[in-house]
């Protein structure tokens, strides 16, 4: 259920936009995901030297990771004791001490257990902070102009993720410690760049004491962004051994993911253009855009045929993303907003761990097959509900204009039967 907006509370009014402050928050989002980007890369340069295999670094990740999706909820329901922004500005400062320590470890060539653990603690704040800095948001700009910021953020997002790796694999060409010492440096940003904003305040003790509802349509959405997630992430993970298993060298796999985000971007850039609440016909075009590019990538012969099929899962990537946020806005109350975010980064994760662990442990066609499984059954849901609102809606229609004509009648016969 929709959340009735007269019963928001006042600190959750935006504040006066002004565009410096609005420019600080595009910037702490774009330089806040920096160092989950530049991490695959990284950390297969500093375990390189630690275990004597590149490999070894996707147990850093999968402990990033795997952490995110623990302490997401807990750590987002402790911030609602604080404001939002001092709250983040903590997170991202714990973050950065483990990254320091990451790069610490490693210099001093210390057991990979030690630089394993380090990226968990680094990951385990991941989660809240993300949430709670896309609840920030909503204090900086009205709900008619969410869509156009949720665009701007998703295209900063995808320049953030194109450009992070190259940055962290020309460093550690270098020196692997160069290019953890870069993450710490650039991870820094939201902790330096969030605005201070006076209407962003703690939630009262009765809005503490309410709980998340996890409502059908939550789920669903929360669904879909894992989904979609482990779309993007079974193209971007899977791209070294789609180039091998087309004959091509392995540094050629960087074509796939680069025509994914090249879209991407584009698609991030046509949101903020567009700056609208998409149909729901739209949205489920977009979820069957991915389901097929999906198909197109794991089942295509040719190399020309998987890219176009990473060209199409990239264009719907960012208005699918800025649906997400925008719908999930709304079926929550706003003292409830950075869990939910929590939750939707949580997801993610989820989608990410699925595409991996499948990618691992069987051959690619299975894992796009599960993929596409999954992408077409949160289609048919999506398209359901779509469906069951349209009839509940329909239904309201036709009763209130049922009433609106009784109602008439009632009027109309005493006019005709009275006497002259």
């Amino acid at each position: 259920m929709v959340p009735d907006a007269s019963k928001e509370v006042p600190v959750n009014a935006p504040a006066p936009r002004t565009p410096a402050s609005l420019l600080r928050w595009y910037a702490s989002y774009g330089t806040f995901t920096i160092p989950q980007a530049s991490a695959p890369i990284a950390f297969s340069l500093i375990a390189l030297p630690l275990t004597g295999d590149a490999a070894s670094g996707a147990a850093m990740m999968l402990a990033m990771t795997a952490a995110q999706v623990v302490g997401a909820v807990p750590i987002t329901r402790l911030g609602r004791r604080f404001s939002p922004v001092p709250f983040v500005r903590a997170l991202i400062g714990l973050r950065t001490l483990a990254l320091i320590g990451i790069a610490v470890l490693a210099g001093l060539q210390a057991p990979f257990a030690l630089v394993v653990a380090g990226a968990a603690l680094a990951g385990l704040v991941n989660g809240a902070a993300y949430g709670t800095l896309r609840a920030v948001l909503n204090h900086l700009v009205p709900a008619s102009r969410l869509p156009r910021s949720l665009g701007v953020a998703a295209t900063l997002n995808e320049v953030a993720f194109v450009a992070s790796p190259v940055l962290a694999a020309a460093l550690g060409s270098v020196s692997p410690q160069a290019a953890a010492w870069a993450m710490v440096l650039l991870g820094l940003g939201p902790m330096l760049l969030l605005p201070r904003i006076p209407t962003a305040t703690a939630p009262g003790p009765a809005q503490r004491r309410g709980h998340l509802r996890l409502s059908p349509a939550i789920g669903l959405w929360l669904l879909c962004g894992g989904a979609s997630a482990a779309a993007i992430s079974a193209i971007e993970i899977g791209a070294v051994s789609m180039a091998v298993s087309f004959g091509m060298p392995a540094t050629w796999g960087v074509i796939f993911p680069v025509a994914l985000c090249v879209t991407s971007i584009l698609g991030g850039i046509w949101v903020s253009v567009h700056n609208r609440m998409p149909r729901r016909r739209t949205v489920l075009a977009w979820l069957a855009v991915t389901a097929l590019g999906v198909a197109a990538v794991g089942f295509g012969q040719s190399v020309a045929a998987t890219v176009v099929g990473a060209l199409l899962v990239g264009a719907v990537l960012a208005p699918l993303a800025t649906y997400y946020s925008l719908v999930l806005d709304t079926l929550v109350e706003p003292a409830h907003r950075a869990e939910v975010f929590a939750l939707l980064r949580t997801a993610n994760a989820l989608g990410i761990i699925t595409s991996s662990a499948l990618l691992s442990l069987a051959p690619l066609h299975t894992t796009f097959t599960v993929v596409i499984a999954l992408m077409t059954t949160v289609m048919v849901l999506a398209g359901i509900v779509f469906t069951a609102g349209w009839v509940q809606v329909r239904r309201r229609r036709l009763a209130r204009e049922a009433a609106e004509a009784r109602a008439g009648s009632a009027q109309a016969v005493p006019d005709r039967v009275r006497l002259p």
